[in-house]
């Protein structure tokens, strides 16, 4: 398989220029008879950084590791690390708002039951 490590040094390079911790940044790589793993370590506070809006910063390096694999025959698969309990507790507010079927819509001044409405009593 990949013997040079290229592609664990490829991964380090990338992440390195997208978190404010480069100096956290750690890879792991293992290989195996399914390929190559690499599994990224990095600050907790850039773990955004390198997971980014729907994943989508992850699967492009992911995408690109791929890649990088392929050119040396080999299959290559990044794990990027969150140690248990790292993930952040759910928002304050969320708790706070009642669900929706407990919310009161009697006090709408529109009924979708009244279809004989003017536009006079609807308000508006």
């Amino acid at each position: 398989m990949a013997d040079n490590q290229f592609d664990q040094q490829f991964v380090e390079y990338v992440v390195r220029a997208i978190v404010n911790h480069p100096d956290d940044v750690r890879t792991e790589r293992i290989v195996d008879e399914r390929g190559v793993l690499i599994t990224l370590f990095i600050n907790q506070e850039d773990m955004g950084y390198v997971i980014g809006r729907q994943g989508q910063t992850a699967r492009a390096v992911r995408t690109l590791l791929k890649i990088v694999g392929a050119k040396e025959n080999a299959r290559v698969n990044l794990k990027i690390y969150e140690p248990e309990g790292s993930r952040r507790p759910p928002r304050a507010d969320r708790e706070e708002r009642a669900p929706r079927e407990d919310r009161d819509t009697s006090t709408s001044s529109f009924s979708a039951s009244n279809d004989d409405a003017s536009v006079d009593d609807l308000g508006i």
